[in-house]
């Protein structure tokens, strides 16, 4: 069954038709071919009655070969095949065919069992009953009317006649009739019924295809149409359709509802422009607030790094303040007394150490606000980690500590600025170094490797870790879990601005009692790539 509406009703009108048709043909050619058979069969009788009627006085004068030569004569005419006369017993007593004369047929046959099929013999039989129809011999229908040959008064007081009046029935008149004609006919009314129903579907099934494709198919395709536009928010196309009153009202009502979609889509796209203008307004505000917000952070993070600053110089410098006013104490007008020489350099070295500290928190805090950009060119990160090591490799000696080195070997050269990422190394280096004070034997291990689209540099030591609460904040400047006079809290801070200049990241994982490892990765230099071609991407991403 197809799936279209209109082929489904196109399908099933014409299915109904052709039932609706068929039907009414077969039993138009039926009744038809009944009438005519009435009409034969009517005429059948009327022949054989004419036949008894004609040879009613023959008979009764006992003149039968007068009478057989008239059922011979009439048997001459077209259309009628046989003639017989059979006695009560079932003898032929008269046939125009003459090889069947004084032939005995029991009661069992066609012309006898008539009568005979029930006990005692019927006597009066009613004209379609003694009417059949057969085949002969030559295969064509036969019609063959039995007319029962009653014992009438005239016969049973005839001198010539020993019937007693008891006897009703003294034999029967069986005629028989060629159908050929009646067969013509009826072929000839069944070809005309089949050409009229076959007409009659083409016609009916062409209407149905028509109206059904004018009244069905195009309104529906109309609002398929009307669907697929809304669905694509193509909302100004009306769907006009009058080809029936349900179809009507249903495109009526989409169009009513294709109005009140257009109308929230316009309400929509208006709330949605108001909105958007009061985003951009709260937009701009928020951008105002930001700024500002930005402007304080800078003012406050200006007054912690003035009140660090201030309390980290503060120390050394009251400390150079009391050993020069010891100095003082100890020269004399003459020099420096022989005895208190000792003392006296003593002092004087103390005051050099409380110099070079004071230094190394300005030049921490001049490293951290310079930020400049990366003087870039290629080097190899592991000859860089080899000078910084020897660099730091007497100090971290003396205070015990052992470096194990993991280099890999054919790295890849990366575009760098050399002394910044050499300070990168030295910070991390003793970063690690410091926690692992007061330990006897502490162990920093460096390693380096290559990653799918860079360089590696990992610092791992053994010392006190960092608790979980801090590992968010160590790359924020000034802050140290350092003793005081021990650091500002800018090493890592340092560490996180140079590699983010460089376009690398920083990660740090630590266990508390176990220790730390940082992982500093940075971007690879392409073959194509040159030194200014290096220098003209990390300046874009300082």
């Amino acid at each position: 069954m197809p799936k279209r509406l209109a082929l489904q009703l196109i399908v099933s009108l014409t299915i109904i038709v052709v039932i609706v048709v068929g039907m009414s043909s077969y039993i138009n050619v039926k009744t038809q071919e009944k009438q005519l058979l009435d009409s034969i069969i009517l005429g059948a009788d009327q022949l054989s009655r004419g036949i008894t009627s004609a040879t009613w006085y023959s008979m009764l004068d006992d003149r039968r070969e007068a009478a057989y030569q008239v059922m011979e004569k009439i048997a001459e005419k077209q259309g009628i095949n046989r003639i017989r006369i059979f006695n009560r017993e079932g003898r032929v007593m008269f046939s125009t065919n003459p090889a069947e004369s004084n032939r005995q047929y029991g009661k069992e046959f066609d012309a006898c069992s008539l009568c005979h099929s029930t006990l005692p013999p019927k006597v009066n039989v009613e004209v379609p009953s003694r009417a059949r129809i057969f085949r002969g011999a030559d295969g064509t229908r036969k019609l063959a009317m039995v007319t029962p040959i009653y014992n009438e008064p005239a016969c049973s007081r005839a001198e010539c006649h020993a019937h007693p009046p008891e006897m009703k029935v003294l034999g029967v008149l069986d005629v028989d009739l060629d159908l050929d004609q009646i067969d013509s006919e009826l072929t000839g009314i069944k070809i005309r019924g089949v050409g009229f129903t076959l007409t009659a579907i083409v016609a009916i099934g062409l209407f149905i295809v028509f109206f059904t494709k004018r009244f069905v198919d195009v309104p529906i395709r109309r609002l398929i149409e009307g669907t697929r536009a809304v669905s694509q928010m193509q909302l100004d196309h009306p769907i006009e359709i009058h080809s029936s009153e349900e179809l009507s009202a249903l495109a009526q009502s989409f169009n009513v509802m294709r109005e009140r979609l257009k109308e929230a889509m316009t309400e929509l796209n208006e709330l949605n422009q108001g909105l958007e203008t009061k985003v951009r307004e709260r937009t701009d505000q928020l951008q105002v607030a930001h700024r500002k917000l930005i402007q304080a952070d800078r003012l406050a993070s200006l007054g912690q790094l003035a009140a660090s600053v201030a309390h980290e110089i503060n120390n050394p410098i009251s400390g150079v303040l009391n050993l020069s006013m010891l100095m003082q104490r100890i020269l004399k007008d003459t020099g420096i007394p022989a005895e208190r020489l000792p003392e006296f350099r003593k002092y004087l070295s103390q005051v050099a150490a409380e110099t070079s500290r004071a230094g190394r928190i300005v030049a921490d805090l001049l490293a951290f606000s310079r930020r400049s950009k990366p003087a870039a060119s290629e080097a190899d990160l592991n000859r860089v980690v080899d000078t910084t090591l020897s660099l730091v490799d007497h100090k971290l000696r003396l205070i015990n500590i052992e470096i194990e080195k993991h280099l890999a070997e054919g790295l890849p050269s990366i575009v760098c600025d050399a002394p910044q990422i050499q300070q990168v190394v030295i910070n991390l280096v003793l970063n690690a170094a410091e926690s692992m004070s007061g330990k006897p034997k502490g162990k920093v291990i460096i390693r380096t490797a290559r990653t799918a689209d860079g360089v590696l540099l990992e610092v791992e030591d053994n010392g006190e870790g960092i608790q979980p609460e801090n590992l968010s904040r160590i790359f924020d400047p000034f802050f140290t879990t350092k003793e005081e006079g021990k650091g500002v809290g800018l090493g890592l801070a340092v560490v996180y601005g140079i590699v983010k200049s460089h376009g690398g990241d920083v990660e740090v994982s630590s266990e508390p009692k176990a220790g730390t490892i940082f992982r500093v990765t940075l971007p690879l230099v392409s073959e194509e790539s040159s030194p200014e071609r290096g220098l003209s991407q990390l300046g874009q991403r300082a």
